[in-house]
């Protein structure tokens, strides 16, 4: 494949990967006692790392930020717009680009290994990722929502942001692995994405 080919190719599964995150981010959450709904978009949003690979995953994410950010209505519930940033959530959307960025090069780093080496590393990267955006959301909660970054607040950002949705979120982290390492070999495979991205 030419390199102008697959500059365009890459270009579009960016395209398509943060359209599939905007679709996601639709679909109605669970609200939760705190405040903070438990969607599938820390499912889909490291998805993209584990296939198109670190930078473009990171790149996808981060243009549903911007694009939110600008006030098209990406955001869960159609919302969009600095105002929905700069509320109590806005940690957990800022963060969103590292989720990828670590999923990706959890993935890169055991490509070409055995698979308990391959899913070790892709679980690793997922894992930090998904406490970071749970530190930096509940940081964000606590600073914005609860007045200050403190003990109290932060213990009070932990139970409303991260206990009820460590079970489901112990789920995505294994579904992500999973269906990302056979989405990306079947890529790869096809010829559709390059095994060096």
């Amino acid at each position: 494949m030419k390199k102008t080919n697959k500059k365009v190719l890459r270009i579009c599964y960016i395209a398509m990967f943060t359209a599939i995150i905007c679709a996601i981010s639709q679909l109605p959450g669970i609200p939760m006692p705190g405040g903070v709904p438990m969607t599938l978009q820390t499912l889909i949003i490291p998805l993209a790392g584990v296939i198109l690979g670190p930078l473009d995953g990171m790149v996808a994410a981060l243009i549903y930020v911007l694009l939110g950010a600008a006030g098209v209505p990406v955001f869960s519930g159609f919302s969009g717009g600095i105002g929905v940033i700069m509320g109590a959530t806005g940690g957990f959307i800022i963060s969103f680009p590292i989720m990828p960025l670590l999923a990706g090069l959890g993935e890169k780093l055991g490509r070409k290994k055995g698979n308990a080496v391959y899913f070790t590393c892709i679980y690793v990267g997922l894992v930090i990722g998904a406490a970071l955006n749970y530190l930096i959301g509940t940081m964000w909660f606590a600073g914005i929502y609860l007045g200050a970054v403190n003990a109290e607040n932060m213990a009070a950002g932990f139970t409303a942001c991260v206990l009820p949705f460590i079970p489901t979120a112990v789920i995505k982290v294994v579904l992500c692995g999973i269906i990302g390492a056979i989405i990306r070999k079947a890529l790869v495979k096809a010829g559709l994405i390059n095994d060096r991205d």
